[in-house]
């Protein structure tokens, strides 16, 4: 296996970061365009004027510079050990299409409860990652 196949997945989840990240400008300009916000709205994070669709995107934001930061110290972990594995493989790609539906709920519909469940069970799927790459670290 090439171990730097292992940034693939991470790339994926650093272009969905970027595009929520874009998000946040777009609906705040937009929000301010129409009246529903000023530039004092944001100048201590976001007040209470602040609409939920122009603040949702600011919190998935933060959500993506959370968890993921274990994926992210993981992945380059793996590679520098030579861990990387067609099964860490197939669990990096599932962290990652998971947190990118998370942000997709999140971004539109909003249902907390499938939002909920797609990320505890990203964080199990990443919780499992971690064992296994300690227990690849005890393999002779």
């Amino acid at each position: 296996m090439n171990q730097s196949d292992i940034f693939l997945p991470v790339s994926a989840l650093v272009a969905l970061t970027f595009l929520v990240l874009l998000n946040v400008p777009i609906r705040r300009f937009a929000s301010a365009f129409q009246g529903k916000t000023t530039r004092d709205d944001y100048k201590y994070g976001e007040s209470a004027r602040v609409p939920p669709e122009v603040s949702i995107p600011n919190r998935n934001l933060m959500n993506l510079l959370e968890m993921p930061v274990l994926f992210y110290v993981l992945a380059i972990s793996l590679f520098v050990t030579g861990g990387v594995t067609q099964n860490l493989m197939n669990l990096a790609w599932g962290f990652v299409g998971l947190r990118a539906a998370h942000s997709l709920v999140h971004l539109t519909f909003n249902n907390v409860m499938v939002r909920l469940t797609l990320y505890a069970i990203s964080n199990v799927v990443l919780a499992v990652m971690w064992v296994a790459f300690f227990n690849g670290l005890r393999a002779p």
